[in-house]
């Protein structure tokens, strides 16, 4: 089975791609898309969409995991990184890849057992779980990977939610 973690974003979009064999996950690779800020939103998304189509085609995965939306104090933000979440839920529509989400609360309690813990401590458990020698950067592809691993660690504890 091969899962892709995704952790939107307009500046930078992490992905994580494993696979699971045997009980055991396994790194395929991970990254970032970044976009120019100084480009106009419409091809920031555009580069996003072309990007995660591209990964899906390329490791054809079974199922994508999106990270569900963390709303903050900056409107503005939230509706650039809920943007950035459309278009990858889009790419993984026109490329018949079923969608699940989770929320930054339920990464957490997969990759540590606990809902709350700092992301410090996320990272670390990414790094143990797939034998990594060092935690992969940027953020945002340690927190795609994070969003993967849950899936494969929650999906039989809480039910998979497949995004409507």
């Amino acid at each position: 089975m091969i899962i892709m973690g995704i952790d939107p974003g307009i500046a930078i979009c992490g992905y994580g791609i494993i696979t699971k064999k045997a009980g055991r996950e396994h790194l395929i690779e991970y990254g970032s898309i970044r976009t120019n800020s100084e480009s106009e939103t419409s091809k920031r998304l555009e580069k996003i969409y072309k990007g995660i189509t591209v990964l899906i085609k390329e490791h054809r995965p079974d199922m994508v995991v999106v990270e569900e939306l963390f709303i903050n104090k900056n409107t503005k933000t939230a509706l650039k990184v809920g943007q950035a979440r459309g278009v990858a839920i889009l790419a993984c529509a026109h490329t018949n890849v079923e969608v699940y989400e989770y929320t930054p609360l339920q990464v957490k309690q997969g990759i540590c057992g606990y809902g709350k813990a700092p992301k410090k401590q996320v990272q670390d458990m990414v790094k143990r779980i797939l034998n990594l020698k060092e935690i992969p950067q940027p953020d945002d592809a340690a927190d795609a990977l994070a969003v993967a691993l849950s899936h494969s660690n929650l999906n039989v504890k809480l039910g998979r939610r497949k995004t409507k």
